[in-house]
């Protein structure tokens, strides 16, 4: 092989047969959405999760949070201090464990994440009536399934069918 030529790998699977693109490209579309969306409400689709979630659950821990957000803890730690320091959430230690941080919205963080919502809602249901009822349904088994299937360890995986 000379300079500046490249020999193409065959691969045991073609890219247009990876599930795991078409999830990403997903994913991704609705990072991008979301993001246009949320900017007015001066959060981030991070920011936004996190509202969202401790809205549902008051008191929750920073790393309980970080499970519901699929994020790492020293990413939620991240988060977690940009929403504090902007007033949108209190962080208290928890009445037994002291060591442990309860966080809550504040009146502001309340606000903020109702705003923030709306604008998620309207991205949701803009993809939503892209679909029936039916497609929706599937879709959503099917993307379970997805999650569920790439959570299994390789190792305890079956073999793919023939």
């Amino acid at each position: 092989m000379g300079v500046g030529r490249y020999h193409a790998v065959m691969t045991s699977l073609p890219s247009t047969e990876r599930i795991g693109s078409y999830v990403k490209r997903a994913e991704q579309a609705l990072n991008t959405a979301k993001n246009a969306a949320l900017k007015p409400a001066g959060v981030t689709v991070a920011q936004y999760a996190a509202l969202l979630f401790l809205d549902e659950n008051p008191g929750i821990s920073a790393a309980a949070l970080a499970r519901l957000c699929g994020v790492t803890p020293p990413t939620m730690n991240t988060v977690l201090t940009n929403l504090q320091d902007r007033g949108l959430i209190e962080r208290t230690p928890h009445a037994w464990h002291k060591n442990i941080l309860e966080t809550r919205l504040t009146e502001d963080g309340a606000a903020v994440m109702k705003d923030a919502d709306a604008r998620a809602v309207r991205v949701e249901r803009a993809v939503a009536a892209g679909f029936t009822d039916a497609e929706r349904a599937t879709l959503q088994e099917l993307l379970t399934r997805c999650a569920d299937l790439y959570s299994v360890r390789p190792e305890t995986a079956t073999a793919p069918k023939k």
